[in-house]
């Protein structure tokens, strides 16, 4: 395989082993899902899933450690791994109890770019570009920005899909020990588009607005010429701006709004009309009068940018997702953690392939001098920095795990 040769599915089978036997990082992954050993069975009672080749689905293992998880993925080499709740005793001992339940999770998000399909104009279903990737990098921003200040949580992984979404696992001790309705109304506080496809207007915004919707306008205020007027261009076409004027209830002021549409050069000067004659409106009108919300440009741009999230996924304790740094069998990239604060400068097609990774690693060995050939393997490729992003969130983690283990051996000491 030449380096610059191109991933096919096909080559999964081949490059899946090498992956798993040379690549994934075992031993980080455990001490992220052991916290700290506090309850010495805690991975043990954590359920995975393997995806295996033809679709093969196995659900409820468990492993107490790295190396057992080690050992069956190098001999399954599942396509797809699954991470699910940590129940009340081992997933493989389920079918013994009567009483098998989960008992804590992250608090899990996941944001995938077809809910958008509505909103962007550049592609649609499994497509991407660096354009509508944009919806993408404002969700995250304003979903870390939510469970950090409104929420108090700190310890937030962000996942790249593989594809065309992003994951978030919430793992403070106290997101993780949530119940269903809490987690149902975190779920439902960040839920701000609501209603299916057949569903007109998504945003209604009543009374005085929540601090925590202005913080989210104010993110997407910065991005929304870019993203939505310029590279969705979402007003630049008489179907486009029907789409938009359609989020305004007074006729009469969507009437008029029309005819400054048909006035406008471009999509930016379309906006800056709209804004402005809504802006009069609300002067205009009594409180009473008014069939249009004031907020009625805030209620757009929400409607336009933001987060469109899969709430169930939220909701359920009991729901698997995607693990972190598996391969993407259709793309063939790895499921890298990144970070949040640098969000706008992630970019999907820099991710590297499993392809990608084993030719690196093969190039590197063979050049390698003899004190180079020590140094960990994911070290001598495009894993280094995704793995380094995982390390760094591991000790930040680490630091809510010692204090309980300090806790706990207090409590053993007898004096």
């Amino acid at each position: 395989m030449s380096s610059n040769s191109k991933y096919t599915p096909e080559m999964l089978v081949d490059l899946l082993p090498q992956y798993y036997k040379r690549l994934f990082p075992y031993q980080q992954y455990a001490r992220w899902l052991q916290y700290g050993n506090v309850d010495k069975n805690y991975m043990a009672k954590r359920e995975f899933s393997f995806t295996l080749a033809d679709d093969i689905y196995i659900r409820y293992q468990s492993f107490s450690n790295h190396e057992e998880l080690e050992a069956e993925m190098i001999k399954r080499c599942p396509h797809k791994i699954d991470i699910g709740a940590v129940y009340n005793a081992r997933p493989t001992e389920h079918k013994k109890l009567t009483n098998f339940t989960p008992q804590e999770r992250e608090l899990v998000f996941d944001i995938d770019l077809t809910d958008y399909d509505d909103v962007r104009t550049c592609c649609s279903g499994a497509k991407i570009c660096n354009k509508c990737w944009r919806y993408m990098t404002v969700a995250v921003k304003i979903l870390d920005a939510a469970l950090r200040e409104d929420f108090g949580f700190q310890h937030i992984l962000w996942v790249y899909s593989g594809r065309r979404g992003v994951h978030c696992w919430v793992c403070d001790p106290e997101a993780r020990k949530l119940t269903a309705a809490a987690r149902g109304a975190v779920a439902e506080y960040l839920q701000v588009v609501s209603g299916g496809e057949h569903k007109t207007k998504k945003v209604i915004l009543k009374g005085s607005v929540h601090p925590s919707i202005t913080r989210a306008s104010e993110i997407i205020k910065k991005d929304f010429e870019k993203l939505c007027l310029v590279d969705q261009d979402i007003l630049g076409s008489k179907e486009g701006w029907n789409k938009v004027l359609a989020l305004i209830p007074d006729d009469d002021l969507k009437a008029e709004c029309a005819k400054l549409m048909e006035k406008g050069k471009d999509g930016i000067e379309r906006w800056n009309k709209l804004r402005d004659r809504c802006i009069q409106y609300t002067k205009e009108k009594t409180y009473r009068q008014r069939k249009t919300s004031e907020n009625i440009m805030v209620e757009i741009m929400l409607q336009f940018a933001y987060p469109r999230l899969d709430i169930a996924v939220s909701k359920g304790m009991n729901h698997l997702l995607k693990a972190p740094f598996v391969i993407h069998p259709k793309t063939g990239r790895v499921c890298v953690p990144f970070n949040p604060s640098k969000a706008d400068r992630f970019n999907p097609e820099d991710v590297p392939t499993v392809l990608q990774l084993v030719e690196e690693i093969d190039a590197y060995t063979k050049d390698a001098s003899e004190e180079m050939k020590n140094v960990k393997a994911y070290k001598k490729t495009s894993m280094k920095d995704p793995v380094g992003i995982f390390e760094e969130f591991l000790s930040n983690l680490a630091s809510s795990w010692k204090g309980k283990l300090i806790e706990k051996s207090d409590t053993k000491m007898e004096f």
